[in-house]
């Protein structure tokens, strides 16, 4: 299970700094500046609204294959932790509202979304490829920034998310 760890971190670390950054993106350790988030399937609200619990952003949008493939396994996590451990957001960066509002219709995608017209999250998070996944401390604080398209309520998934936000998950 180390060996799997390392593995996965050494491979995000290495994707992410594959990458040439966006313009003002926030690095791991740094913390998240305000962002007001335009709401898909809910309010919109702050960024800062979700300050005080471990959270993960996915950035997605809806005409991109990785990003609907591990759509299923994010809706299966928030349906477990979102609110309770952690809190779990989308970030749309479709450049048609419609199209993200279809695709979360479609997938009956429950947990909150948003979408990002004017770029600002995108710069910010370091959305120049996507998916993108952030694990953010409850302060707002970046902890990691995977790419790429994962299962992400396997055992295993489960267990690295609970290594990086140091929280006892059960994966029953």
């Amino acid at each position: 299970m180390r060996i799997f760890l390392l593995i996965f971190f050494l491979v995000s670390a290495q994707s992410t700094a594959a990458f040439a950054g966006t313009p003002g993106e926030v690095e791991k350790d740094d913390y998240l500046r305000e962002a007001i988030m335009d709401g898909l399937n809910g309010r919109s609200k702050k960024l800062s609204d979700f300050k005080g619990k471990p959270l993960i952003i996915n950035v997605w949008a809806s005409w991109c294959g990785p990003c609907r493939a591990e759509i299923g396994s994010l809706e299966r996590l928030a349906q477990r932790y979102n609110g309770k451990e952690f809190n779990l957001i989308g970030i749309s960066t479709d450049d048609y509202r419609n199209k993200a509002m279809d695709f979360i219709k479609q997938t009956e995608i429950t947990f909150e979304n948003f979408i990002d017209s004017k770029l600002f999250l995108e710069n910010m998070l370091g959305a120049n490829t996507i998916p993108l996944t952030i694990f953010v401390d409850a302060n707002g604080r970046v902890l990691e920034k995977v790419r790429g398209s994962y299962n992400w309520d396997s055992p295993i998934a489960i267990d690295i998310i609970g290594k990086v936000f140091a929280v006892k998950l059960t994966t029953k």
